[in-house]
Parts: C-alpha cells; structure tokens; sequence
C-alpha cells in the first residue's frame, strides 16, 4: 500500500512538472531572440530583426520604445500578398516599406504615426508584397528609397511559417 501510495505521489509530481516545463517553453520560445540581416536599402544599410513565423510578424515593433537610424525590421511572408500592417501597441512613428518577390519596392507608407486612441491602424499595399520593411519615420527621405529601389539582404528562408 505505502509503494503504491509512493508511485501515485511521483505520478503527479511528474504530471505537475511536465505542465510547468510545458508552460514555460509556450512563453520562452515565442519570445527568443530573433535572427537579424543586413538590409541595403536606397543610400542605407540597416541591422534588420527578421520576422518569418506569425507571431513575430504580428508583434512587429509593438511596445518598442525607440528605434536607432540604422534599425529595422523585415518580415518575410511565405507567399506574395496585400499583407496588411497594423500600428497596434506602437510607441515611435515608422516608413513602411513593401517589396515584391524580387525584392523591388512596390509601396511606401511615409511617418505612419502610433494611434492616438486604442484603435491601430492598418496600412495596405496596392500590390501584392513578399517581404515589408519598417524603419524608423524619415528614413525613406533621408537614404533616398524610392519605387524603383531594390533590397539587397539574405536569410535562412527555411523558417517562414
């Protein structure tokens, strides 16, 4: 009775144990350090972070604080599409830049301002875009980004979700 009474104890301390390693990795894993690339852009070169699953192209620079004149990031989606940005939980103004397959600019969204009230708002590219850039506001002005400006950068194309 006392061993059985043992393996029943352990049986849950192991069921208990495997739900708070199971908790901890679904809130460690999301939020690990992301992969970064150089972006060559117009007149720039910028430290882009690279956003390739869902969720890290959905968080974006939500919550960030400020932005350095040579920080980015890229989000590579697994095909071309209108994909949408939010401003949702953004702290700084940012250009938004969308590229085409070939990595060619095919849209510019210049200073788009956080919210002022709760509802973010969302800017769309007239043509369909593979990867979209963002960097901090003036940035397209100042290193001279236009349409006919094409990205140079490479990743690791295995990870996009």
């Amino acid at each position: 009775m006392n061993m059985r009474r043992d393996l029943n104890k352990w049986m849950v301390i192991l069921i208990i144990a495997a739900i708070v390693v199971a908790a901890v990795l679904f809130v460690i894993i999301p939020n690990l350090p992301q992969s970064t690339t150089n972006v060559r852009l117009g007149d720039g070169i910028f430290r882009a972070q690279v956003a390739q699953t869902d969720f890290s192209r959905e968080k974006g620079l939500s919550g960030v604080p400020s932005l350095s004149p040579d920080q980015a990031l890229l989000m590579i989606f697994p095909v071309a599409d209108k994909w949408p940005i939010w401003m949702k939980d953004m702290k700084v103004p940012i250009d938004i830049i969308w590229l085409d397959g070939n990595k060619k600019v095919v849209y510019i969204v210049k200073n788009a301002e956080p919210p002022g009230d709760s509802t973010p708002q969302t800017f769309t590219p007239r043509t369909s875009a593979k990867y979209v850039i963002e960097l901090p506001a003036g940035t397209v002005s100042s290193k001279a980004i236009t349409s006919d400006s094409v990205a140079s950068f490479q990743f690791d194309e295995g990870g996009v979700k």
